[in-house]
C-alpha cells in the first residue's frame, strides 16, 4: 500500500481537517490518552 506522508502527518496536529457540518448539527471528540484512557464528548456545531 502507498501511503500519502503528507496526509499521515496531520494525524499528529493539534488541528482539525476542514470538514463540512453535519445534518444532525453534532460531532463526537474522542481523546485517547498515552494511557490509553479514553473520552467522549459530543458538541453542537
Amino acid at each position: 500500500a502507498e501511503i500519502d506522508e503528507a496526509a499521515w502527518s496531520e494525524l499528529y496536529s493539534t488541528v482539525s481537517r476542514p470538514f463540512d457540518p453535519p445534518e444532525t448539527g453534532k460531532i463526537a471528540v474522542k481523546v485517547i490518552n498515552h494511557y490509553g484512557d479514553e473520552v467522549l464528548k459530543v458538541f453542537e456545531v
